[in-house]
């Protein structure tokens, strides 16, 4: 039998029912701070979205968007700098933001030397 997911002492309904600032108080400083500031219009207007849409991904450029118990199990479209990559949101990324699961940066595939790259590439056939 799986285990039951629990975020700091309280399964995913408990958290699903929490307002924002009763979940705040819940969540690391820096997430805590971010929500009692208050959410953003295009934050508030993504949430809306995620709630009418039931299994059509959804795209979004919010990177620092933190992860809400009510996005659980939704597909999302993050930017990443060039496209939107899918992800999956499970319980675990709950008070993560949706950029720490996306990466901006490929990992870097040299080949061959350019031309006048090293003194051993002038002596390779130019053809």
């Amino acid at each position: 039998m799986p285990k039951e997911f629990m975020y700091k002492g309280k399964s995913l309904d408990e958290l699903k029912q929490l307002s924002l600032v009763d979940l705040a108080k819940i969540l690391p400083s820096k997430q805590r701070r971010s929500l009692k500031r208050g959410l953003t219009d295009q934050q508030k207007k993504f949430l809306e979205k995620i709630k009418r849409s039931d299994k059509k991904p959804v795209k979004t450029h919010l990177r620092d968007l933190i992860v809400l118990p009510e996005m659980v199990g939704k597909l999302i479209q993050v930017y990443n700098g060039k496209t939107f990559l899918p992800l999956s949101i499970t319980d675990e990324m709950i008070g993560h933001s949706l950029g720490e699961f996306i990466q901006t940066r490929q990992k870097v595939k040299h080949s061959a030397p350019g031309i006048g790259a090293t003194k051993s590439s002038s002596a390779a056939s130019v053809k």
